[in-house]
This record gives structure tokens, sequence and C-alpha cells, in this order.
């Protein structure tokens, strides 16, 4: 069995996800030109045994003018995503840069950490 999930941080703080629109354009808002770490946490269970990675993602905001952010939360309505944002569709015009590891790990699975995870476990990859 796989799990995986992911929390996003600013200065210190745990931003949920926004759960509706007008959450989602503050929390845009309050990450606007700054830098947000997202956290994605890893599991596996099986046979072998329970194995656990985790990744971190820092994610460079430009700044956002108030109807570019409407305009983006009203095209993709990401009310259930960390971050008010889905970074594999038009959240990527948000950013300035992207710093991970494993690009994968911003998506909410980090699948070069889950590989590691599957070889630790014994199995033949690919």
């Amino acid at each position: 069995m796989i799990g995986s999930d992911q929390a996003a941080e600013l200065d210190g703080r745990i931003l949920g996800k926004p759960g509706g629109r007008e959450a989602a354009v503050a929390q845009l808002a309050s990450m606007s030109g700054r830098v947000v770490h997202f956290h994605t946490g890893v599991s596996l269970q099986g046979p072998g045994g329970s194995f656990a990675a985790t990744d971190l993602t820092s994610v460079h905001f430009r700044t956002l003018a108030r109807d570019e952010i409407e305009r983006y939360v009203d095209a993709e309505q990401p009310f259930d995503c960390a971050g008010s944002f889905k970074c594999e569709g038009l959240g990527i015009t948000l950013f300035e840069a992207i710093e991970s590891r494993d690009p994968t790990g911003l998506v909410g699975l980090p699948l070069i950490a889950l590989a590691g995870l599957l070889r630790q476990a014994g199995y033949a990859l690919p």
C-alpha cells in the first residue's frame, strides 16, 4: 500500500486547503512575492515492511496582482489543493522558480522517493 500527503508552509505556519474561492484568493495573495515550502510525505507498507520518506519543495511566487489571482482561481478552482494551485496546470504561471530534488513532489507524490522506498522493500526497478 502506498500513501502520500502534503502540507504547505509559510513563515513556519501550515496552510490548509482553502476549501472555497475567497480562501484560495486570500491564500494566494498571502504567498505573493514570497517563498512557500511544500513538505510531502510518502509511505510504503507491504510484506517487506514499512518504509517512509519526505520531500521538500520550495516555490518562489511572483508578485501577483489581485486580478491575476482571481482569474487563476476562477479558471482552475484549486479549492482542494495545498497552496491553492495546481502546478500541473495554469498554477505554474504563478511562480518565478521551483527548488526541489524531486519535481514530482510538488504534485503530491514524490516518485523519486517512492522508487527508493520500493528498492528498499526489495523490488527491482526498472
